[in-house]
């Protein structure tokens, strides 16, 4: 999987937030200024081409649809982001917001809690 730029990834939380449409569908949801028809149609085929959508055609027009979930490109994204900044390690990571937002004893002991009481991924969800 490649990591996506960020015009990509902006139409891609839209496509994974309504699910299918068509590339005015997706253009709606972008907020003011919009960018142009042909700039989103342009994207929409690179990441087809990238592997994260596909379509289906009626005639010449097409509704896309994600082939990649949202949580999956998460924990892609998650993991290089941890392993180019950080390490790898989580901890760092912890740290680092922990001091960057000034989080205090008590917060952290929320954000502990909050991972205790996710419950256990099971497989590959």
């Amino acid at each position: 999987m490649k990591e996506l730029t960020k015009a990509e990834e902006q139409l891609m939380q839209i496509l994974w937030d309504i699910k299918q449409g068509f590339v005015k569908d997706v253009l709606e949801q972008f907020p003011e200024p919009k960018p142009a028809y042909n700039t989103v149609s342009t994207i929409i085929r690179t990441l087809e081409k990238k592997g994260f959508v596909s379509y289906k055609a009626y005639g010449k027009t097409h509704e896309y649809y994600p082939l990649v979930q949202k949580k999956e490109y998460q924990r892609f994204f998650m993991k290089n982001f941890l392993n180019g900044y950080f390490g790898g390690s989580f901890k760092r990571m912890v740290s680092f917001f922990a001091h960057e937002d000034d989080l205090d004893v008590k917060e952290l002991e929320e954000v502990l809690q909050h991972i205790k009481q996710e419950p256990k991924r099971e497989g590959n969800e």
